[in-house]
This record gives C-alpha cells, structure tokens and sequence, in this order.
C-alpha cells in the first residue's frame, strides 16, 4: 500500500480546462491530494496564482495537434474536457477535439483517461451536441487505454447560463416540466473524476455521475426560488419557439439545432443507460449551490 501511495503521489496528472466548473474543483482536488498536476489551457493568467504556484502550467489550444501532443507527454493520467469552440458544427468540432485526445494517447500510451462526457451519449446519435461526446467516447475507447467515461447529469452552473431569464422570473425550457431529470454539482463531479485519476487499479468504466437526485424543471426551481428569495417559474415553449431565441442571439442553424437536440433527444420517454451510482459523500444538494453561489448573482445589479 505505501508503494501504491507513493506511486500515486509522484504521478503526472494532465487536466484540461482547469479554469471550467469541473476542472478548477479537480485541479484542486489534485493539489490537495499532494500532487503538482499538469494543467493545460489557452490563458495562463486566468489561474488563481495560489493554483498556478502549486501546478506546472502549459498554455495550449486544445485544437492544435501538435501543441496538445507535446504538452501531454510524460502524462500518468489525462482529463480530458473538450471545450465549447465556437465552430458552425458543435458535433464536427467535438469529434475533432476526441481524436486530438485520442492522438496524444496513443502517441505516449497514457494509461488511464478520464472524459467528461454526458447523459445521453449513450443514445449515439439524435441528442444534438451531445452526439460529439459519443463520437469522442468511441475514439478514446479505441485507443485501448484504460478510460473512464463520465455521464454527467445537467449542471447545477447550467443555470448561470440563464442569470437574465432568472432575474425576469421565468426559464424557458424544452423538456416537460414535469419530466425529472439528474441534476449535479461540478463540484461532485470532479471527487469523482479525481477519484478514477488516482486509483491503484484503474479499469476501462462508465459512471452515472447524476448527484443526489432527479428533478423536474418545475421542482429545481421551486427549489432555487426558495433558497434565493427570488421567485422564479419554468416556462414550456415549443422547439421552433426556442430556435427562433437562439437565433435572435446570434446562433448559427447547425449550433441552433445542436442546442435544442440536447433537450428533445431526452424527451420522450428516455432513461439513462447507467442508473444512479452513489455520489461522492456528502453531495452537493441544488439548495444549498443556489444559496451559496447563485443568490449572490441574482442579488448584483
């Protein structure tokens, strides 16, 4: 065991998108597991220096080839998190950033990966932007790695997204209102992640990261009305409704349909491949994340 321990504690651990929601938990995560992780991203000067002084930074664009390549090398371990592009075809872009993951690899044969992916790749194809995650899945399974795929439930941070909608009282939204679905805390995702990144006995896996329960749109925002004292509703519009708002702001078609196909590819009776695994104790609870980080929001001119 003192060796496993050691091993792990000498291990190099990449993590992409170490300023997200899920890398920045995981990044420190790693640091308080006693490790100097490797930590790849575009703008070095967005990390707290209180991280960066306890990491070894790499600034790379996860879309060069050949820069990904060579911040990877020497890797134990990999966290992939494959970054919004901003390209025409978010599914195109999403497969080209997994072969760039799979690429570094298999070029320094890292033993164990694990990838943020999504409920709903399971289906393949028809759930939108998340068809680029189940592409990126297949790739990364086909380096024949070790590789963890995270199915991740909807971010608690999704609703950070929609601070504008929540202010005005009301969320538009394309699922029932009345279809429950898993909500999850970052936070809760990157124990998880850091806990495949540092096992002894990794294992190729496919883990529900679905947080402490399922909730309609209608039930989170009851809750997130009453733990910010700002009452707020769900609204049920129709697709054409919510493509015609996406692209009043400015999406293009293909990102349009891309978004909108992440919500109706999980309507209509759909339930998750993996059930619910048991969160990381204690979990995040919707509650308690709307009173710590969103009222704060809400509450700023």
């Amino acid at each position: 065991m003192a060796d496993q321990t050691a091993a792990t504690a000498t291990a190099t651990v990449a993590v992409t998108t170490p300023t997200g929601h899920v890398g920045a938990e995981l990044a420190a995560a790693l640091v308080r597991a006693g490790l100097r992780p490797r930590l790849l991203l575009r703008d070095a000067g967005r990390l707290p220096a209180s991280l960066a002084s306890r990491a070894d930074v790499v600034e790379v664009d996860q879309r060069d080839h050949a820069a990904v390549l060579k911040a990877t090398e020497g890797v134990d371990a990999l966290y992939w998190v494959s970054p919004t592009t901003g390209d025409d075809d978010p599914v195109a872009a999403h497969e080209r950033l997994g072969r760039v993951a799979a690429d570094a690899v298999t070029a320094h044969a890292i033993p164990r990966v694990v990838f943020q992916s999504s409920v709903g790749a399971e289906l393949r194809c028809g759930a939108g932007e998340i068809d680029g995650l189940a592409r990126t899945e297949e790739l990364l399974d086909a380096t024949g790695a070790s590789v963890t795929h995270l199915r991740c439930g909807f971010f608690f941070t999704n609703l950070l997204l929609q601070i504008d909608a929540l202010r005005a009282g009301a969320v538009p939204v394309l699922l029932p209102l009345d279809q429950p679905m898993p909500w999850v805390a970052p936070r809760d995702i990157a124990e998880v992640a850091a806990l495949h990144l540092l096992s002894p006995h990794p294992s190729p896996h496919l883990q529900a990261v679905h947080g402490p329960e399922d909730l309609t749109w209608s039930q989170a925002l009851a809750v997130v009305s009453d733990a910010t004292g700002h009452p707020v509703r769900a609204e049920r519009i129709e697709d054409d409704a919510m493509r015609a708002m996406l692209r009043s702001a400015g999406l293009t078609a293909a990102q349009t349909e891309a978004m909108v196909g992440m919500s109706t590819g999980l309507r209509d009776g759909f339930t998750p491949e993996h059930p619910r695994d048991p969160p990381p104790p204690p979990p995040t609870r919707l509650a308690g994340w709307a009173y710590e980080t969103l009222r704060p929001v809400l509450a700023r001119p």
